[in-house]
């Protein structure tokens, strides 16, 4: 694929005091754009300074939100090199949301392309401050300006950058997490399983109502029996039973998220006991008071992992580890982390260096 690069002739001044860089902010200099035409295919690829995009009022996404997206980083080594984990899982996630949104597919290769053709570019922002990176979110957008329910014909491929801060600035700290019993995020047959921002969207009631009660987060029950156990608003969720590792099977309506992917392989390697099966509240709750709930963790490009302090179901409220991440929960991070930053070995074939 050829794709034109236009540098900025206005560079932006970089973050000096990478601890404030926070999440989401700052942008780097440039992003990347590819369109696509009915009968045309994907066509103009191309680097450019990054900047606002002109849409009609009446296009599509503003009304029938017929998008999607990724969320992945790069990460700086020790010794200055920039490098990516398992890139190719998020971009053939990216091609699962459009199969079911009806958008067309990108090719993996042309789009970790992109990827590294836009990171070469903008490589001066990825942070060097240890947990820092950049974050890189891809999405897909339908432009058409026309008022109808149909699947539109012009597309908008872009990739935009952000450096973002350590997510853990002050330590691997449990959060709080809310049982929803309520609101529904997603069912089995409708979008649960891709990255499309009606999900996100549908979450909010949840997450509003965690905030009220003083929870960082919500965990979803399945939508037609509200007592499966789902997956965490941001991320994927596992538990740590009498020694196994237990997390929902992939149904299609939860996230099959790549750092759950990854999580899972690396503790199958460690020889530990690993199920992907309905698992219920209950039978959480009834672990906790069995003495069997060791660990609860959720993981997710942002955090990697997040140690889980308090569950509450109802009126009860579950105390996981002494409010304190369990050994199982920091061996992964530690490992993952290690990777992912280059001051581990990659034993598994997951990261992928910049290509220059």
């Amino acid at each position: 694929m050829e794709i034109r690069i236009e540098r900025t002739t206005t560079p932006k001044a970089k973050p000096v005091d990478e601890s404030q860089l926070g999440f989401g902010k700052i942008f780097t200099d440039h992003m990347f754009i590819m369109e696509y035409d009915t009968g045309k295919g994907w066509h103009d690829a191309r680097v450019v300074p990054y900047g606002d995009i002109s849409l009609s009022p009446a296009a599509m996404v503003l009304h029938y939100g017929q998008e999607i997206f990724e969320g992945m980083k790069a990460y700086r080594t020790p010794d200055g090199e920039v490098q990516f984990f398992r890139p190719e899982e998020n971009f053939k996630r990216l091609n699962s949301s459009a199969e079911r949104l009806i958008i067309p597919e990108i090719p993996v290769e042309d789009a970790l392309q992109a990827l590294h053709t836009l990171v070469e570019v903008d490589k001066d922002w990825v942070p060097h401050t240890d947990g820092a990176s950049l974050y890189i979110r891809p999405f897909v957008i339908a432009v058409d300006p026309f008022l109808g329910v149909r699947p539109g014909d012009k597309y908008y491929f872009i990739i935009i950058c952000s450096p973002s801060g350590a997510y853990y600035a002050s330590g691997l700290n449990p959060v709080s997490i809310y049982v929803e019993t309520n609101y529904v995020r997603a069912v089995k047959g409708g979008m649960g399983y891709t990255k499309t921002g009606g999900n996100y969207a549908a979450s909010l009631a949840g997450q509003d109502e965690a905030h009220k009660q003083n929870y960082s987060q919500v965990l979803w029950l399945d939508g037609v029996e509200r007592k499966y156990i789902e997956e965490v608003g941001a991320m994927n969720i596992m538990f740590v039973i009498d020694g196994e590792l237990v997390t929902p099977e992939l149904q299609g309506s939860i996230l099959p998220g790549i750092t759950r992917k990854s999580v899972l392989e690396l503790c199958r390697k460690w020889g530990m006991k690993v199920s992907e099966r309905r698992i219920t509240i209950q039978e959480v709750a009834d672990a906790y008071d069995a003495g069997k709930l060791q660990e609860v963790f959720g993981t997710g490009t942002a955090a990697v992992i997040s140690p889980v302090g308090h569950l509450k179901w109802g009126d009860k409220v579950m105390e996981i580890n002494g409010n304190k991440i369990g050994d199982i929960s920091q061996k992964i991070y530690d490992t993952m982390t290690g990777m992912q930053y280059g001051k581990l070995a990659d034993e598994m074939g997951w990261i992928v260096p910049l290509k220059k």
